[in-house]
Parts: structure tokens; sequence; C-alpha cells
């Protein structure tokens, strides 16, 4: 389920963050805004200033689980109560408590995480649109041509006075779920938080599969 919640949190950070005001006043459903919306956010969160922000996701009947996400450029680093994942840029190491492991890959080895492989991002398989609900941007991506198994929507939902994100809607499949989102920070995000502290972890058993 980790890695389910992975593809979740990989959604959520096309957020919506970053984007002038002027766009507000446009007529909503509005694909082409919506992508230029879509276009901005991603950059302002894998964009060489960096982001950090903490989730929230309760699976009702299957997984519940909260933790932090910081992204900066290609560099990402995530923990919760589970595990964490460090990736500089080169190097990824994912440590696992309860099996109390350290795995190691390549940057380039998808292996590391196959099922977020599955879902690489293409923004020309979606349909843009958004609407506005009071102090919120629902801002939806709809797959144009979905598979049985595969992400069929997302959307969304960011203030409008800062366009931070405060939730995320996810269909993958059959499932719906919801991704809480607070303490979202653009900017200020030091490369030493994507350096993996092996210090912290000499007792745990290492897997390189580099």
């Amino acid at each position: 389920m980790i890695r389910t919640t992975r593809i979740i949190l990989f959604m959520l950070l096309m957020c919506f963050v970053g984007i002038g005001q002027a766009e507000a006043k446009k007529k909503d459903g509005d694909d082409t805004v919506a992508r230029e919306m879509f276009t901005k956010m991603f950059n302002m969160v894998y964009g060489p200033q960096g982001s950090t922000l903490t989730y929230k996701v309760n699976i009702v009947g299957l997984y519940k689980t909260e933790g932090t996400i910081v992204y900066k450029g290609k560099k990402c680093y995530y923990k919760d109560a589970k595990g964490a994942s460090w990736f500089d840029g080169k190097t990824a190491y994912v440590v696992k408590h309860k099996q109390k492991e350290v795995t190691i890959y390549r940057g380039d080895d998808e292996s590391r995480d196959k099922y977020m492989s599955k879902f690489k991002f293409n923004p020309d398989q979606y349909n843009f649109s958004y609407t506005t609900q009071g102090n919120y941007y629902l801002i939806t991506a709809t797959v144009k041509e979905s598979s049985m198994f595969g992400i069929k929507y997302v959307t969304i939902k960011a203030q409008k006075e800062n366009l931070y994100p405060v939730s995320v809607k996810v269909k993958v499949a059959f499932m719906h779920t919801t991704v809480q989102i607070s303490d979202f920070h653009p900017g200020n995000i030091s490369d030493a938080t994507f350096h993996f502290p092996a210090e912290k972890f000499k007792g745990y058993k290492v897997i390189d599969k580099r």
C-alpha cells in the first residue's frame, strides 16, 4: 500500500501553486487556462526552488497514513511512519523500518518503485478543466484514454488567495481517495534534505542494487 499511496502523492505533486491572479477572471471550464495553470504548477513544484508539504490519506478499511514529502528539481525526499526515501538526483535510498532494511538503487533504476514506473505522467494524455468553489479553485485532469487499472482523473483543490493546494482527489481504477494537504511551502529547500543520513541506520541491513 505504500506504493499505492506514492502514486497518489505523485499526482498530488501536479498541484496548482503559484499562478497569477489574472487567470481567476477567465471563464470556468476553459481547457486552455486550466492547462496553463497545470504547467505553471508543475514547474513550481519540480522547479529549482523546491517545495515541501505534509499529507494525510485515509482509504477507509484499507490504509491510513500521513507524512512529509519534499521536491527540488529531480531530487526527492519523503517519510511516513513505515519508512522513508532519499533521492539526491543520482542515488536512491529506501528505508523500511519494520524490516530494518535500507535498499540502495541507481536513480535511473525503475525497479526502485515498479508501481510508480507504470504511471509516468504525460500532460498531453489528459484533458484539463477548472471551476470555482467559494474561496477555492477545483482543477481537474481527466485521462483521454483510460485503462481498466490506470488513473481516471485527478482534481486539485487550491486556495484562490495564493493557490496553495489543500486536497487532491484521485480515481485509480475503481477506487476514489482524497489526500489532505497542509503546511505547503514553496522554496527555501536545502540540498542537504536529500542526503541520506547513513549514521541513523547503522543497525539496518543494507541491500545494494546498484
